[in-house]
């Protein structure tokens, strides 16, 4: 007994294919699934290399891990993480580590690191991204909990991790909850570049008429370039997928547009205003989804509200440069926006994150690797402490060289009716951030008005409070 050096409950797609990518770097791994189908294919998928045993008795499976023990759970968020906890906890020792693998919210984390504290063991959130390929060959794995019990986690994380110039994609933290919420923001900032693209095949399928083979070259096209990144190469191959069961067509144009959540970007954009980090486009992204469950009463409205939209001269070729560039400057400010939530959220929650290793771990294995995620790197590298990208200097410049293609695009949807809410949102957020001054002087003296909220004066100090009338 306790010669295993890893276990894993929930063996799933994503725990066994984890299990796997130890096994294959050498390490003996066990398993616990209730399903004892799930445990036996685990060792079916194991190769005559690999040290790997299912099981589904939960005493058993405790007693195979060497101490200190490193178990983590794969289980759906919420009440299964705490039932499994509660397995456990009967055969668990002072200084044995449980890691919630899964996408759980963030204060549930922190409620479940300090019941495990008080009983002696140690409780890890960590976000992982990469899906079902990335658990088997490389994910990009955000870990948070106590540090110096990292130490027992860390070489068989960075071995099992994905890899850019040879540096693994997994790094520690910060204490409490910092892997789950920074997971968290990396899931809001996917529902906004996701939006994002889907906007640009919206607008020039729909709003402009381009073909699917000139869209799929497009975004093939961008993959090779400034804009390579995962979602962007993955937008390229659907648009590749003929539909299977009409034989006629691309499969894309007959999946239903009513879109489905998990809840990881709506929890991004209610913590951001708690915490007051503004992120317009990621809220703007979650409903947007939200919108599209309502397909009965938008197709009703279709023939209420009708727009046929106004001609443009615009010719493809300048029209794809400056969708191009209107892209990248929207993906800088999502980026911008969700990583400034995060130093945010690090100051209120004493996470102690270190950005430039957020981008690093970033860059490879995660749904939202990008390339320009070597450039949010350097700029954190510059300045350790930097608020919010467009405050680098070089990035400042990118942007704002890319800023009139993203006015023209949002000119050119609004002239068509076709919603561009993210898009919109990013400009909104750039022409907000780079104003000197704002509006909400206004604001205040409205709550002043009627509710005697009170002021401040930009020529003396003080509160003040004026009778309007």
């Amino acid at each position: 007994m306790e010669e295993f050096d890893f276990g894993m409950v929930g063996l799933g797609v994503m725990g066994r294919n984890l299990l796997l990518n130890m096994a294959d770097h050498g390490f003996s791994v066990a398993g616990l699934d209730l399903d004892a189908e799930k445990a036996a294919s685990l060792e079916q998928e194991a190769t005559e290399e690999h040290k790997v045993k299912g099981t589904t008795d939960a005493q058993s499976f405790v007693a195979l891990i060497k101490k200190p023990r490193a178990i983590m759970l794969l289980v759906p968020a919420g009440k299964p993480v705490d039932a499994v906890i509660n397995s456990l906890l009967p055969y668990l020792e002072e200084g044995d580590i449980v890691v919630d693998g899964g996408n759980s919210y963030f204060p549930d984390t922190n409620r479940r690191v300090e019941e495990l504290e008080a009983k002696g063991i140690h409780f890890f959130g960590m976000g992982i991204s990469g899906g079902e390929k990335g658990a088997r060959f490389g994910p990009s794995m955000m870990p948070g909990g106590n540090q110096s019990a990292y130490e027992r986690l860390r070489p068989i994380f960075e071995a099992i991790a994905a890899k850019v110039n040879g540096e693994p994609c997994v790094t520690y933290l910060g204490k409490g909850s910092a892997g789950n919420y920074t997971k968290m923001v990396h899931n809001g900032i996917e529902y906004a570049i996701m939006e994002l693209i889907a906007e640009t095949y919206d607008l020039l399928k729909r709003g402009f008429g381009v073909k699917n083979e000139t869209i799929q070259q497009l975004f093939e096209d961008w993959n090779n370039s400034e804009l390579a990144s995962f979602l962007v190469e993955i937008t390229a191959d659907i648009l590749k997928k003929n539909d299977e069961v009409t034989g006629k067509g691309l499969l894309l144009d007959y999946i239903s547009d009513t879109a489905r959540a998990k809840g990881t970007g709506k929890w991004t954009s209610q913590n951001a205003m708690d915490i007051q980090a503004p992120v317009p486009s990621i809220d703007a992204a979650v409903q947007m989804r939200d919108i599209s469950k309502y397909k009965e009463e938008r197709v009703a409205a279709s023939k209420l509200l009708p727009y046929d939209g106004i001609a443009t001269d615009i010719d493809e070729e300048t029209l794809l440069k400056t969708l191009k560039d209107a892209f990248y400057f929207s993906m800088i400010n999502i980026y911008a926006q969700g990583m400034a939530q995060l130093y945010i959220a690090s100051k209120e929650y004493d996470y102690g994150l270190q950005l430039e290793e957020v981008a690093k771990i970033w860059r490879g294995g995660c749904i939202i690797r990008a390339v320009c995620l070597e450039d949010f790197r350097k700029a954190y590298d510059a300045n350790k402490d930097l608020p919010n990208l467009l405050l680098d200097a070089t990035l400042a410049e990118k942007v704002g060289a890319t800023q009139q293609a993203a006015r023209d695009v949002v000119k050119l949807a609004v002239d068509k009716g076709v919603p561009v809410s993210v898009f919109m949102t990013a400009l909104a957020y750039f022409d907000s951030y780079r104003s000197e001054t704002l509006p909400t002087n206004l604001i205040q003296a409205q709550r002043d008005f009627f509710g005697a909220h009170k002021y401040e004066r930009t020529d003396v100090d003080g509160i003040f409070h004026t009778e309007w009338n």
